[in-house]
């Protein structure tokens, strides 16, 4: 076994990791990262890149089916999977490719296996070890200053219930899908779930949501759920909420259909689809990593970190979706970032929680930065509100798509700004000015006084915002 020294090393080549790894990097280190699969993680490879290029797919094809709302007739139009799979699958490569290359110019050396701590060890009481079992068989100990833990999250599942892949499935599988159902029940009203929904039912799929909780996108501003819920059911969605499974009682049809027994207050019945889809959340990917060599604490399956994102060994670190959170992409990023930054002793940028963006890809998409209006009110804060609708927006008429609305928070004695939620085409584009304004202290009269360019869909936060003090100028 050959025994090798850097400044730091990086377990998972997710986002996260590799984001950590380039930045370690531009500053002087050595950097080892150890990815078992494939690097770029679950983002690039069974996440945010090739679902949304299916979600694509889905927008083109529904618009195609209303093109002549647009003052265009066309012939029928037809779904080729084979053809959506191919161009989410190039998409994917070509990132692929892109990415390994960017690693290469940074000189950061890439480890494919798997990676286990095992301790400080013989080779320094204050550096950690990671052994790596290599694809040929080999090993190979890696000892660095620093350990960043970066290795994602897998979706949750149910004990006891298989998921075969064909007929009952989580996000990972549902990707690969050749065939589509003509009916599916899709199993969490979460982010994912809504956006499988979306999806799903442009391609002209019978879609059931049934959500435990008493609405959709629980995290959301009750005003967003409301509204996301409404838009859903107008496009034939079925959503069952305040609903639960038996899942004991599953019945599963393999390559036939699915059998759900729910129960809804005190009423009990059966839903049937050809598949289904469990959409419940994530698991941290925190086994097998020989954290019990470590006094690192895990906490429901994710590590405990502190506001620098160390482990309770200081010279452990872990970022992304292994420490729970929001779970984002763009939040590990950040988090690997400050965190490297951290343990180079260098200034630390760190976004408050609710403060990073958070999105929905469905159709209408959702987008919010900081708190609800019930969470504000929750903390004792007096707040004011400022609403605004595409509908009364040129661009978003233009476009077709006028459904949905901005709406923003602030306090009523501060006039600070305390969440911006949205829904409407193309919002999660738009939500960036208002991280910046958080950023930057701005109140909404600030946001709302510049000078928004007309026609686009960002003039409905500029109103929102003047909204917030009875200003808007649209209304």
């Amino acid at each position: 076994m050959s025994v090798e020294n850097y400044d730091i090393v990086i377990l998972g080549g997710g986002i996260g990791g590799y984001t950590a790894a380039i930045r370690a990097s531009q500053l002087g280190k050595k950097v080892a990262l150890v990815e078992k699969e494939k690097l770029g993680g679950t983002c690039l490879h069974k996440g945010c890149i090739p679902s949304k290029s299916l979600l694509r797919s889905a927008e083109v094809y529904s618009t195609i089916k209303q093109s002549e709302q647009y003052g265009i007739v066309t012939e029928s139009a037809t779904l080729d999977l084979s053809l959506v799979q191919k161009r989410k699958n190039d998409i994917v490569d070509k990132l692929y490719t892109g990415l390994q290359s960017l690693m290469k110019k940074n000189e950061i050396h890439i480890f494919e296996g798997s990676g286990r701590i095992i301790g400080p060890s013989i080779f320094s009481p204050k550096s950690g070890a990671i052994a790596v079992e290599l694809p040929d068989g080999e090993s190979v100990t890696l000892v660095g200053e620093y350990t960043m833990i970066a290795t994602g999250s897998t979706p949750r599942t149910i004990q006891g219930l298989d998921i075969d892949g064909e007929t009952v499935m989580t996000s990972d599988e549902a990707l690969e899908m050749d065939t589509l159902p003509k009916s599916i029940i899709i199993v969490g009203g979460g982010v994912i779930g809504i956006e499988w929904a979306s999806m799903l039912s442009d391609f002209g799929v019978h879609v059931t949501i049934i959500e435990s909780s008493d609405r959709l996108l629980i995290h959301e501003d009750k005003d967003i759920s409301r509204e996301i819920t409404r838009l859903l059911k107008k496009r034939g969605i079925k959503v069952l909420t305040n609903t639960s499974i038996d899942f004991s009682e599953t019945i599963v049809e393999k390559g036939k259909q699915v059998t759900l027994f729910m129960t809804k207050g005190e009423k009990r019945t059966e839903v049937q689809a050809e598949r289904m889809l469990l959409s419940i959340g994530r698991v941290g990917n925190v086994n097998h990593l020989g954290l019990e060599n470590t006094d690192v604490k895990i906490d429901h399956s994710f590590i405990t970190v502190n506001e620098h994102f160390q482990t309770t060994e200081s010279h452990i670190y872990a970022i992304g979706d292994c420490i729970g959170g929001v779970q984002l992409a763009h939040a590990a990023g950040h988090e690997g970032i400050a965190a490297v930054h951290h343990m180079l002793g260098e200034e630390v940028h760190v976004v408050d929680e609710p403060f990073i963006p958070r999105c929905t890809y469905s159709h209408p998409e959702v987008a919010s930065v900081g708190y609800s209006e019930e969470q504000a009110k929750e903390q004792g804060r007096k707040v004011k509100v400022g609403k605004f609708p595409f509908q009364a927006i040129g661009k978003a008429l233009v476009q077709g798509n006028a459904d949905g609305f901005v709406k923003v928070i602030a306090d009523k004695e501060t006039n600070d700004l305390i969440g911006v939620h949205m829904i409407g085409a193309h919002v999660t584009d738009l939500i960036s000015e208002a991280a910046l304004a958080h950023v930057l202290d701005a109140i909404p009269w600030e946001i709302g006084n510049v000078s928004h360019p007309h026609p686009t869909l960002s003039e409905a936060l500029g109103e929102a915002m003047l909204a917030v003090d009875d200003s808007a100028i649209g209304m």
